[in-house]
C-alpha cells in the first residue's frame, strides 16, 4: 500500500474540501447514527460516514473503514465500550477533525503555512488523522489524502440533498446503506448491504502443552481475576515513528490480591498479535504459578472467549465478572503510576 505523504495539491484540495464541509454546519442538525457511504474509487473499500458534534464539543467527519469500522461504530454507538476505553483506537477509521490551533501538531501547521491558508478562533482549523487499530492516531498519506476529499465532496452532495428530502437515507429494505459509488456515468446513489465481517478464527492452542499441564499441575481452590486491557500511554518500537498502544494482561489471586503476573504486549504486526500473545503468556503464567486454579474471572468478552477453549482444556470454570476487587485495585495503582 502506498505510505507516501500528501503533495501539496492534494492537500490544497482536502482543506478545500475540509473548509467547504466546515461552512455547511452539518452537525447542527445531523446526528452520529445517520450514516451513509463512500466507495473509494482506488480501492473500492466502503467508508461509513459519521457526522459528530451534534452538542458541539467534537465536531468531525468520521469515516469507519469496511465491515470491521462500521461493527466498531455501532459497537460504541450502542454502549458497549465501558470496559474498554480505549476502543475507539481499536476501528480502523479516517478523521477529519476541527479543532484549536493548540491542538494542531507542527507538521499540520506547516502544511497550512505552506498553502497559505488562514483559519482563526476555536475549532476552525482542520485536523486529519488516520485511526489503525492498536496504534496511536496518525498523520495521513497521500492515498488517504485522496479519500478523504472524494468522501467531503460526496458528503455535501449527500447533505444538500437530504436538507430538501429527510427520508433520503431511510433504506428500501433492512440492513442497507446508502452509499456513492463512483460509475462509467459519474457518482450514483447505491443501496448496499455492509460487506461481511472478516472471519478471524481464534489462536490455536498448544494441544501437546495442554495435556502436560492437566496432568503435572494439582488443582488448588484458588481464584484468579484476570483482564486485557488498553494502558493509557503511547510507546514507540524501534525506528518506527509511529507509537503502538501497549496492552497488559494482568492476573491477580482473588482473595489475598496477590498479583500473578503481568505481561505487555503491542499490536505487532496487527491487533490480532495481542490476542494471540496473551493464549500463549497465559498459558505461562499458569504454569508458572504451580497449579490448576478452581475459577478464572475475567470482565471483558475478548478475553472470555479467547481464554474459553483453554479453560475448558484444563477443566477450569471460567466466569465473566463485572466486580473484580482484587484485580481492580492491582490496575488502579498501576495506572496511577504511569500517570
Amino acid at each position: 500500500m502506498e505510505q507516501t505523504d500528501p503533495t501539496l495539491e492534494e492537500w490544497r484540495r482536502l482543506y478545500a474540501a475540509a473548509a467547504a464541509f466546515k461552512q455547511e454546519a452539518p452537525w447542527e442538525w445531523m446526528e452520529e447514527d445517520e450514516l451513509f457511504g463512500v466507495r473509494d474509487p482506488e480501492t473500492g473499500e466502503i467508508g461509513y460516514m459519521s457526522i459528530m458534534g451534534i452538542l458541539g464539543e467534537h465536531l468531525a467527519l468520521d469515516i469507519f473503514l469496511g465491515a470491521e469500522g462500521l461493527d466498531g461504530f455501532w459497537y460504541m454507538h450502542l454502549g458497549k465500550t465501558q470496559d474498554n476505553p480505549a476502543f475507539l483506537l481499536e476501528v480502523p477509521q479516517l478523521q477529519v477533525s476541527f479543532e484549536d490551533r493548540e491542538t494542531l501538531h507542527a507538521r499540520d501547521r506547516e502544511v497550512i503555512k505552506a498553502l497559505g491558508l488562514k483559519f482563526r478562533g476555536q475549532q476552525a482549523w482542520p485536523m486529519f488523522r488516520d485511526y489503525t487499530p492498536g496504534r496511536a492516531p496518525w498523520f495521513i498519506t497521500s492515498q488517504q489524502a485522496r479519500f478523504l476529499t472524494v468522501a467531503l465532496e460526496q458528503v455535501l452532495d449527500v447533505i444538500h440533498r437530504l436538507r430538501d428530502n429527510p427520508e433520503l437515507l431511510n433504506p428500501p429494505e433492512k440492513d442497507r446503506y446508502l452509499v456513492r459509488v463512483l460509475t462509467e456515468q459519474g457518482w450514483e446513489d447505491q443501496w448496499l448491504a455492509p460487506p461481511p465481517l472478516p472471519m478471524r478464527p481464534p489462536p490455536p492452542i498448544d494441544s501437546r502443552r495442554l495435556a502436560t499441564m492437566r496432568a503435572e499441575l494439582p488443582r488448588q481452590a484458588l481464584v484468579l481475576e484476570a483482564d486485557l486491557f488498553a494502558l493509557p500511554s503511547f510507546v514507540r518500537d524501534g525506528d518506527d515513528p509511529r507509537p503502538y498502544v501497549p496492552y497488559a494482561l494482568m492476573v491477580v489471586e482473588s482473595k489475598s490480591g496477590l498479583i500473578l503476573g503481568m505481561e505487555l504486549m503491542l499490536a505487532r504486526p496487527s491487533l490480532a498479535a495481542v490476542e494471540e500473545q496473551s493464549l500463549t503468556k497465559f498459558m505461562d503464567l499458569i504454569s508458572r504459578g504451580g497449579s490448576l486454579p478452581r475459577q478464572i474471572a475475567v470482565r471483558n468478552e475478548r478475553l472470555y472467549n479467547l481464554l474459553m477453549p483453554l479453560a475448558a482444556g484444563l477443566g477450569i470454570q471460567l466466569r465473566q465478572a463485572r466486580h473484580m476487587p482484587a484485580l481492580d485495585q492491582a490496575r488502579g495503582a498501576l495506572q496511577r503510576w504511569l500517570q
